[in-house]
């Protein structure tokens, strides 16, 4: 039942999300094409399956079932033993065939969950399902003109259609679902997951009803290809439906497209039910039949997952909300997770904090990429440890930081020919304090009074006299012993 913390309004909303996962096979479904059409021509990667060609027999791409599987694993499950393709019929001009394949009721996947964190709270939402299936092609259609174009290069590309349970409640979690699943595809290395190309798409499912325990008239908005939109989405869709129910009107069963632009949706057409889609079984492709073997060696293949580093990196002592910035970028999170390995919690607590801060400005700022970062690795950590050992200042290492990346140098030879390298000579140094000390008795005499606030003004005149090269933390402690505290 609905907790009464997600009522609006004098209703419970219910929110399912079915997302489409473009997956990164080299070549189409049930066909040896190209399956990048990103830079392509319009119609230049078909074949006679794509077409719909009388006597042409689709055959089944091996990866597709590899990249499904470890999407499972992804999803905290496994793949089924056994699974079946079917032919899902209507007619659009964008579907030369008649019907399109994917997996009705034996699908590769079955249950699972996402783990998301909503507004800084961990929160389980459950999988039914997941299935595989072909895409159709593209249709656009010009302005002011009595006809529409027709590309078939995305016809057949490999889709995983993931659908959520109906226990989403608000925009916030639809988002963070979405969010996550996001993440999941893209470690597991399961689909490119570039919103902008359409590799992820969501549809939502929102309905609203005054009854906790039954679910009201839902509608389905389709094809939302941002976080952003997901959130807008669902909130406008459920002011929407509460409007309608409050004016006494009813809710239809359709599919409603959304314009980013003006933040509305809009009718497209009646949802149907999957009756009036005629399964059956596709004739022309075997069933699925998944051995032990095969699963094991994708479990084991399997990469440490977002939720297993937000474990190490909290751990780590590295903020939340850095956590969350690192996991965004697989190659920071990467290198991260390469540094707890290697060099320990200090050290990556530092570099993560130069890749959540200024890492993230520079990039933004197209002086280097995520790529380049990673390239540099063995520098970094190298920089890091000598903040860590006191030879270099924090704000030392972030000069230097820029320089390795850009020109892959080693960073104590920039540090030196930058002249950053910070003084730790205890002789030199305690010769230093003492003048410090002999020029401001007043402070010093409230340090060794116990007021410890003076001793960040003396610190400062150290760091002034030494031309801020002075190790702080050592001058600290030489003040300490100095005025007996």
């Amino acid at each position: 039942m609905i907790e009464d913390a997600y009522l609006v309004d004098g209703y419970y909303p219910t929110i399912g999300i079915e997302c489409h996962v473009q997956l990164k096979t080299k070549t189409k479904l049930f066909a040896g094409v190209d399956n990048d059409a990103r830079q392509a021509e319009p119609n230049t990667l078909i074949s006679h399956i794509c077409l719909g060609m009388p006597g042409a027999l689709p055959v089944l791409n091996k990866h597709a079932i590899e990249l499904a599987a470890k999407a499972a694993f992804a999803l905290s499950t496994q793949p089924q033993s056994s699974s079946k393709f079917d032919r899902k019929h209507y007619f659009y001009p964008d579907l030369p065939m008649g019907y399109q394949i994917t997996q009705y009721d034996e699908p590769i996947i079955l249950g699972g969950s996402v783990t998301a964190i909503v507004d800084g709270v961990e929160k389980s939402f459950d999988v039914t399902r997941a299935h595989l299936e072909a895409d159709a092609g593209k249709s656009t259609h010009p302005a002011n003109q009595d006809y529409s174009l027709v590309d078939l290069n995305r016809a057949g590309t490999p889709l995983l259609e993931i659908v959520s349970e109906p226990c989403i409640h608000n925009a916030s979690e639809a988002k963070a679902y979405a969010h996550e699943l996001y993440l999941l595809m893209k470690y597991a290395d399961v689909s490119d997951v570039n919103l902008f190309y359409g590799n992820m798409r969501f549809d939502v499912n929102v309905s609203v009803s005054k009854d906790p325990k039954i679910m009201g008239t839902r509608t389905e908005t389709k094809n939302l290809n941002s976080f952003r939109s997901v959130f807008d989405a669902v909130n406008s869709e459920i002011k929407r439906q509460i409007s309608l129910l409050e004016n006494g009107e009813q809710i239809i069963q359709e599919t409603r497209g959304w314009n980013d632009d003006s933040g509305t949706s809009f009718s497209q057409r009646s949802k149907e039910d999957a009756h009036d889609y005629r399964y059956f079984p596709d004739p022309d492709i075997p069933p699925i039949s998944l051995s032990d073997e095969f699963v094991e060696m994708i479990k084991q293949s399997m990469p440490t997952m977002p939720h297993q580093l937000r474990v190490r990196y909290t751990a780590a002592g590295i903020d939340s909300s850095m956590i969350e910035t690192l996991l965004d970028e697989v190659s920071a999170s990467q290198l991260v997770n390469e540094i707890i390995d290697a060099h320990g919690n200090k050290t990556a607590k530092t570099v993560a904090n130069w890749l959540g801060g200024p890492v993230i400005k520079a990039i933004a700022d197209n002086i280097y990429t995520w790529q380049d970062i990673y390239k540099t690795r063995v520098h970094i950590i190298k920089l890091a440890s000598m903040v860590d050992s006191g030879l270099l200042s924090s704000s030392g290492a972030k000069e230097v930081l820029q320089a390795i990346v850009k020109n892959n140098v080693d960073p104590q030879t920039i540090a030196e020919q930058k002249n950053l390298l910070q003084e730790s000579d205890s002789g030199a140094l305690e010769e230093i304090v003492a003048n410090v000390i002999k020029a401001n008795e007043k402070a010093a005499q409230d340090v060794a009074n116990g007021e410890m606030k003076a001793i960040g003004f003396l610190v400062g005149q150290v760091m002034k006299s030494s031309g801020g090269k002075a190790n702080p933390a050592m001058v600290q402690q030489i003040i300490k012993t100095q005025l007996g505290v």
